[in-house]
């Protein structure tokens, strides 16, 4: 067997706080929260003289997890534009599954979020829409109607 599972999507952000505000309006748990330092953690990213703060949240079902980075040094470098379109290279979202697709959107933007687009329905099976939060976080919801 190749793998077991996904265990977690990393991202890395600025404002640790904001971000797990965000997360936890969303529906998330906070699983823990700490510094994580050391020669171990420098040879396995490979960055010298690294000093972070971790948290790592996860869905209520406890399959899904996020873990949140927040380096102190060295200091992050941003590769990209903060709000890119859905077609640019890379990782551009997560999906969550959600009961009440316009309640969490309401949740979440009294924590700053916006809709990327519109929210829209895909035939009779589900009603989706992308997100944009924190430090440009896009995170994808989906309402299954059946």
């Amino acid at each position: 067997m190749a793998i077991q599972r996904m265990d977690n999507v990393l991202i890395v952000v600025e404002d640790l706080d904001a971000v797990i505000s965000f997360f936890v309006e969303l529906g998330m748990e906070l699983e823990g929260r700490g510094p994580i330092e050391g020669r171990w953690v420098e040879r396995v990213i490979g960055i010298d003289d690294v000093r972070q703060e971790v948290a790592m949240l996860r869905t209520p079902d406890g399959q899904g997890k996020v873990e949140l980075a927040m380096f102190h040094t060295p200091k992050v470098i941003r590769a990209e534009p903060k709000d890119v379109p859905a077609n640019t290279l890379g990782i551009r979202r997560i999906m969550f599954a959600v009961d009440d697709i316009e309640d969490v959107i309401t949740r979440l933007r009294a924590h700053g979020a916006e809709l990327v687009g519109e929210l829209e329905q895909y035939e009779d099976i589900y009603r989706l829409c992308y997100v944009r939060g924190p430090e440009g976080i896009v995170v994808g919801l989906a309402e299954q109607l059946r």
